[in-house]
């Protein structure tokens, strides 16, 4: 091992020589290689992943490309895209950027796309004569993933987010999925042996685990279901219960989830409107599963703190659950809870690897990003985060891996939806909706509001 070592320091030096000597440069390559040779520095932003998640990707490619240098800034999530949009107006922004993949279509104008292929400068380890082995500089002209490789490579939920007019905008490493996180002393002591695999057995379970004091407030709360601001992805869960339903978010460009869908079995039911409706029952006092309200914290504090027995949420919680109680809180993790008899739907969120428009560097930006994309480089950032993956291949080993198999259970049923340039938007529209129902509002009414509201950013 120590021979590679000596071989690979003396090769960085000797390339230091070519790059500073310009008469021994152009003997030895030509114009384009020449080009291809000089010093690259990406730059790389992100808001989720602390530096180490990726320095063995990092490490790899730079062996590969001595001459090729990339620093990953993570920046705090609260600044993240306030920095970011000013950096690009300025023109100092990353060449790459981990966006969320609702961010695609605000973000689509400052992308560049994956390009056909990507050209660099490799360094090569090669025997010569059969006998000794030398470094080498080779120049690889390599084509680059396809929508239809992307297709059939990556979980569905995917495609729809990183393809636009038939060009592939960016990759993700990872695909999250919604979850439900329970706390087993709770149900212990409320004597229910599982969790609900469906939402009626939640109901259920939600009656024996809120308790309430002599004055009727709120001790211990079942599950955070009902409001509109102290419950994390309020969104994300109002989305999926109505698609879990049969609703249709959108067709085209069109919000629809207020509408029946064409060809649903019963005409007389709104899946949509039903859903919600469902939603805000558990903040009803007037109701059997009445278990939350706002006078209540924040969905994942509560839970932290042990009032809350039921809370929806990701495998991007757990480091935070983990460390927020070091270990005391007695908690477990199952799948999202389904409708009995319908088929099993569940809700992605996932962040994007993309390249910057304005980047002088977007072929070694894209060349670095499918590198890291392989399945034997992305599995060195998913065994480093515990994260599910978003390659199809690596499925099926996570699913052997206790500590992430929930959510790889559910990566192949995990949908998203197109929620306009305006993610932020939306989400308050989805607020404004629930709190305007829980005021008394007529519900259609009140959900066409959202509707329109939502369409503008559309």
């Amino acid at each position: 091992m120590k021979k590679p070592t000596l071989i690979k320091i003396n090769f960085l030096l000797l390339l230091s020589l070519f790059l500073t000597t310009t008469g021994l440069q152009c003997k030895l390559f030509n114009q384009e290689e020449q080009a291809l040779l000089e010093k690259v520095e990406l730059t790389w932003w992100g808001s989720v992943d602390d530096p180490k998640s990726y320095s063995d990707i990092i490490y790899d490619y730079q062996a590969l490309h001595p001459h090729i240098r990339i620093y990953y800034r993570k920046l705090r999530a609260e600044e993240f895209e306030t920095e970011l949009l000013n950096a690009l107006a300025e023109d100092r922004g990353p060449d790459i950027m981990t966006i969320h993949s609702t961010w695609m279509t605000k973000y689509l104008p400052k992308l560049q796309e994956m390009p056909v292929s990507t050209k660099v400068a490799y360094q090569m380890l090669k025997k010569t004569l059969g006998i000794k082995e030398e470094i080498v500089i080779e120049f690889k002209d390599t084509p680059s993933l396809t929508p239809a490789q992307l297709k059939n490579s990556y979980v569905d939920v995917v495609f729809d987010d990183a393809i636009r007019e038939n060009k592939i905008y960016g990759l993700p490493l990872s695909v999250d999925t919604l979850a439900l996180f329970y706390n087993r002393d709770l149900f212990n002591n409320a004597g229910i042996p599982l969790p609900p695999a469906d939402w009626t057995t939640l109901q259920q379970n939600v009656k024996k685990l809120t308790t309430q004091d002599k004055s009727g407030n709120l001790v211990q709360s079942g599950v955070a279901l009902g409001t509109p601001d102290n419950i994390t992805f309020v969104a994300d869960i109002l989305s999926l219960l109505m698609m879990q339903n049969g609703a249709e978010m959108t067709i085209g460009k069109q919000v629809t989830f207020g509408l029946i869908p064409t060809g649903f079995p019963d005409r007389n039911y709104n899946p949509g409107l039903e859903a919600i409706r469902f939603f805000t029952d558990f903040a009803n006092p007037s109701k059997e599963v009445y278990t939350w309200n706002d006078k209540m914290p924040n969905s994942l504090e509560a839970f932290a703190q042990g009032k809350l027995a039921m809370f929806f949420g990701y495998n991007s919680q757990i480091p935070y659950l983990e460390a927020i109680r070091s270990g005391k809180l007695n908690y477990s993790i199952t799948k999202m809870p389904q409708i009995d008899g319908r088929p099993e739907v569940n809700f992605a969120s996932y962040w994007m690897q993309t390249v910057s428009k304005k980047s002088k560097n977007s072929n070694e930006a894209w060349d670095f990003i499918q590198f890291m994309s392989k399945a034997q480089e992305a599995k060195k950032y998913l065994d480093k985060t515990k994260r599910p993956a978003a390659l199809r291949s690596l499925i099926a080993e996570q699913q052997e891996d206790d500590s992430i198999k929930i959510f790889a259970d559910q990566l192949l049923t995990a949908k998203s939806w197109y929620r306009g340039e305006d993610v932020l938007a939306m989400e308050k529209s989805f607020k404004d909706m629930i709190t305007a129902l829980r005021s008394g509002q007529n519900f259609t009414e009140t959900i066409e509001i959202a509707i329109r509201k939502i369409q503008q950013t559309f």
